[in-house]
């Protein structure tokens, strides 16, 4: 037997180029690596504390499938305290990170072949879970010299019969994009002249940059909006897997049923963990807020000072995507050489999607010193050391 009995979307798959960065990363010995999206922090201890606690009392089996009632209520009251936004109970699912999330409100959305609307660059997994669902992307290729931000009429541009949701994600990955108040705005009014979802993935919501403000989509198109949120970044959690779905009602209740025979429910551990980071959240965000504007306040400063580099504009998440367009080189060589010549690895912006090419994405998970460090080394390269075969 060989691959030709998988499924025939297996059997020749496309190169992935985040997936494989992700392997270099762990695989190369005493390189700097400024690649994957997890941050440098330990999970606080308070919050590993709480959830062992517990663990060892006894909660150790599975919870409501739902999740526990009391995070799906501290989730619904965070909002409320925080956005004046109120969710009732039933309307909020948790799950094994926001990358589930979104996945099983596709599975619940899409007939085979309706549409998703993509905005490009946007983060790699977001076409392959349209098309795991069984729906088709539609790529928006967003605009560098608009800082890549969403324009809503390109997007009703792309309505089709077909559609039936957008996916958002602001603070950006990888651009560092914040959608403006004036976009979501003009989005939601899209959304609901045209009956479609907007999948609004707000997992950096708590990192902006100054003068940057954050509003959930669900405030302006509540009935057409799906959050998909996630303790990996806010609280240093990725390695627990936890995060949460919240939507209309009968979408949750349908994500339940697409989700007995996956996970059933996320591990108690990690939801008794996501209970008191949340409940505790201005013990831990604000430091790890202010640890990521002075990183990427850093990289901006540093980027600006090489002549054969720019970046767009920082306004929030933990990643600054840089312009190496001035190289000459694609995103994927010039990767390569960085590595090869200064023992770095950033991620190449065609992971991204084609409208990321030209740039690398470079993330502020490392401690100052170290960021230190691999600019030095950067500024110590040419163009020609760069680009000689």
């Amino acid at each position: 037997m060989d691959s030709s009995y998988l499924t025939k979307r297996y059997q020749h798959p496309e190169p992935n180029i985040l997936a494989d960065i992700g392997t270099l990363a762990a695989t190369t010995k005493g390189a700097i690596d400024l690649s994957i999206g997890d941050p440098d922090f330990t999970t606080p201890q308070a919050v590993i504390d709480a959830s062992f606690e517990k663990t060892k009392q006894g909660m150790t089996h599975y919870t409501e499938a739902n999740g526990l009632p009391e995070l799906r209520q501290a989730i619904g009251d965070y909002y409320q305290t925080k956005f004046n936004l109120t969710f009732e109970l039933p309307q909020i699912r948790v799950t094994v990170g926001a990358s589930h999330a979104l996945f099983l409100a596709l599975a619940v959305l899409l007939n085979p072949g309706d549409e998703v609307i993509v905005p490009e660059p946007s983060f790699s997994p977001y076409p392959e879970e349209v098309k795991a669902a069984g729906g088709n992307p539609v790529i928006l290729a967003n605009k560098a010299e608009n800082g890549f931000a969403i324009d809503p009429l390109a997007v009703e541009q792309l309505i089709t019969p077909k559609t039936k949701a957008v996916i958002i994600n602001s603070p950006n990955n990888p651009t560092g994009n914040v959608m403006s108040a004036a976009e979501a705005k003009q989005l939601a009014k899209i959304a609901e002249k045209h009956h479609i979802f907007v999948l609004a993935d707000e997992v950096y919501s708590d990192y902006l940059m100054p003068g940057q403000e954050f509003i959930p989509f669900a405030t302006y198109a509540p009935d057409n909006t799906v959050t998909l949120g996630s303790m990996s970044k806010s609280y240093a959690m990725t390695g627990w897997r936890v995060g949460y779905l919240i939507g209309p009602e009968y979408l949750v209740t349908a994500a339940k049923l697409v989700n007995e025979g996956i996970t059933y429910s996320a591990p108690t551990p990690s939801q008794n963990a996501a209970l008191y980071a949340i409940t505790h959240a201005d013990e831990f965000v604000p430091e790890f807020a202010a640890a990521f504007l002075e990183r990427l306040t850093y990289i901006d400063e540093q980027v600006k000072a090489i002549d054969w580099l720019s970046a767009t504009p920082i306004e929030g998440g933990i990643y600054a995507f840089i312009d190496i367009r001035k190289t000459g080189l694609n995103s994927v060589t010039f990767a390569e050489r960085l590595l090869k010549l200064a023992g770095i690895i950033v991620v190449p912006g065609l992971a991204f999607g084609q409208a990321g090419e030209g740039f690398v994405r470079v993330a502020a998970t490392q401690p100052l010193p170290v960021l230190k460090t691999a600019f030095e080394r950067i500024k110590q390269l040419d163009v020609g050391q760069l680009t000689k075969e």
